[in-house]
């Protein structure tokens, strides 16, 4: 009998748009059900009512790291982990026992105050000292060190009035570029509300069970909700299990070193 081909979840298309845009959208990733019990597991840990808007008193609240059932079935489906496969390379990530924070967003005429544009810190400074870690003093460098993918888990439905992501589709070319001359040390303390600024801006929406897998470099930011129903979304990491290469001898690189390689070329 013939070789079965190995399983995937993203077509040639979607794969090329990860490498030029930065993300690709995976729709129904996970079940409502599953979306429903986590959401029950979350609110039992808020200090507020479901059923009582007047509660809800601030704008983002967050939780994190739940092991529970819901969430581990959530990361962990074969759809994702094929996706994973194609994204970052087979064997080259670690599984998930969880899905890390959920800031938890309320509708609220109040600024968040963590809406800036960012991409997520990875790593600790070489100076860094033992147990008593500055997360905000982090840093990112060019080959993503302790980071293979941003994720958006959306746990509820997310429309536009709906305090979703706002993603510049486009800018982990420009962070590429930025973080070059940097080399392995990367950088800290950034400010990028300038990085891909001439980029079109969009809205992570989608219906609950949506995913988003975004590049690491992928400029984004949060915003006010201006809708009526609490927001739930996880935002994990996907760990690699190996570091990514920019120069490979035998061409095997994934869609993230793709990426990163073809933003490097084209400045040079």
């Amino acid at each position: 009998m013939p070789a079965s081909k190995p399983a995937r979840a993203l077509s040639d298309a979607q794969i090329e748009q990860f490498i030029q845009d930065g993300f690709v959208r995976i729709d129904r990733a996970f079940s409502r059900e599953l979306a429903e019990q986590g959401r029950a597991i979350l609110w039992r840990d808020l200090p507020c009512d479901p059923d009582d808007p007047a509660t809800w008193t601030r704008p983002v609240i967050r939780l994190g790291y739940y092991s529970d059932a819901p969430f581990r079935k959530a990361v962990n489906s074969p759809r994702l982990h094929a996706a994973f496969d194609q994204l970052v390379g087979k064997g080259r990530w670690w599984p998930r026992a969880d899905l890390g924070t959920f800031p938890v967003r309320f509708p609220s005429p109040h600024d968040p105050g963590d809406a800036g544009w960012h991409v997520d810190l990875s790593f600790p400074g070489e100076d860094e000292p033992v147990g008593r870690q500055d997360y905000a003093a982090w840093r990112v460098n060019v080959t993503s060190r302790g980071r293979a993918l941003l994720m958006l888990f959306l746990f509820s439905d997310v429309g536009e009035a709906d305090a979703p992501t706002r993603i510049r589709p486009g800018s982990h070319l420009d962070m590429a570029r930025f973080l070059e001359p940097a080399g392995e040390a990367g950088m800290s303390h950034l400010r990028l509300d300038e990085m891909g600024s001439g980029r079109p801006e969009m809205q992570a929406t989608g219906d609950t069970g949506t995913v988003y897998l975004c590049h690491p470099f992928l400029v984004h930011a949060a915003q006010m909700h201006r809708g009526s129903a609490p927001r739930f979304m996880a935002q994990p990491p996907l760990h690699p299990s190996q570091p990514f290469r920019l120069a490979r001898a035998d061409g095997d690189y994934s869609p993230v070193e793709r990426a990163i390689r073809q933003a490097l070329q084209a400045r040079g």
